[in-house]
């Protein structure tokens, strides 16, 4: 009893988190909150819905709506459609019109949909930090009732402990330019992951919407962490302690995008995730986050290794690297 009194225990902490995550990840009105308090942030994501929504979307819309009933219409695969009916026994018109709509939709994606989908990326990516920077600014000229203040975050003992073992000058620099190509790798590599297990016979697109989950949500709070200057190996430390909290705010941003085609997808997440990165900026759920790890590890809960593999990959490929740039990424990964 005593055990399966401890598994009802660790599984309600888990559902616990989870539901809390995934409460914060709803919690939209807050990005209506900061829009209100900044005129640029408004901005930003009004451009962003306005192009990946009104364009990006409805280009999609218009060529499923309007282009392809066209082209069906205007070149049938049925003869009793052909305007001509001399046509009817001539089979070869008929694959040239299946051949010939084909390939006009092909040039649709590859003169429009193609370079559009990568002006996106690119665009979006700078709207995606100026959208968190404007949303952090807000979040610092006017908190949101029951905050901490932010001078919490900036006392000596913060800073001492986010910058603790971080050498001045080029040192530094160094160290910082090598976290910076490990955590590109990391979440590459996890990136990978992710897309690997959805070929997964049965379970596949159980773990593959988990992973997902977890990606979705590592980058929405990474934008925050990166302004309060959080080091990799302490958000990492903390991510994979805080798995169900993340596992749950991560799960409305699939959700909203799992059951579509990949440009659907793209295109819905394009205008969801500003405002998932506006909610997870304006989050109090690990406000007191604390460099002493006994403080904050959820009780009940065990450390995931989530980024296990993805961690042992990228230090696999690190160790090819030079070896004195390997030493200070190791040694920043360490601290």
């Amino acid at each position: 009893m005593d055990g399966d009194g401890a598994a009802k225990a660790k599984a309600a902490a888990v559902l616990s988190l989870w539901l809390q995550g995934f409460g914060e990840a709803c919690c939209l009105h807050r990005v209506l909150l900061l829009c209100l308090r900044s005129r640029p942030l408004l901005r930003r994501t009004g451009q962003c819905f306005l192009f990946n929504g009104f364009i990006f979307l409805g280009s999609i819309f218009v060529l499923n709506s309007v282009v392809i009933p066209a082209l069906w219409w205007i070149l049938p695969d049925q003869c009793s459609l052909l305007l001509s009916h001399q046509l009817c026994p001539l089979r070869g018109t008929l694959i040239f019109y299946s051949i010939l709509r084909v390939l006009l939709v092909q040039c649709f994606y590859l003169l429009w949909f193609y370079p559009l989908y990568v002006f996106s990326i690119v665009l979006s990516t700078i709207w995606y930090n100026d959208i968190a920077k404007f949303g952090y600014a807000a979040m610092g000229r006017s908190k949101f009732p029951g905050e901490k203040d932010s001078s919490q975050s900036n006392s000596p003992t913060s800073q001492n402990a986010s910058h603790v073992k971080k050498p001045a000058g080029l040192g530094g620099v160094m160290i910082g330019i090598g976290e910076q190509v490990y955590s590109i790798l990391l979440l590459s590599v996890f990136f990978l992951e992710v897309y690997a297990t959805g070929f997964i016979p049965y379970i596949g697109k159980v773990l593959n919407f988990l992973l997902l989950a977890w990606m979705y949500a590592y980058y929405c709070f990474e934008y925050k962490w990166n302004f309060n200057e959080v080091p990799l190996d302490k958000r990492l430390d903390y991510f994979q302690s805080y798995w169900p909290f993340f596992a749950g705010f991560g799960s409305p941003c699939v959700l909203a995008i799992f059951f579509f085609s990949p440009l659907v997808s793209y295109g819905i997440m394009a205008i969801l995730y500003p405002l998932f990165v506006l909610t997870a900026t304006a989050s109090r759920a690990e406000q007191a986050i604390s460099f002493e790890k006994h403080k904050w590890r959820p009780a009940g809960v065990e450390k995931l290794p989530i980024f296990y593999i993805a961690d042992n990959v990228s230090m696999w490929m690190l160790s090819l690297l030079p070896l004195e740039k390997r030493d200070q990424m190791q040694d920043r990964k360490a601290q």
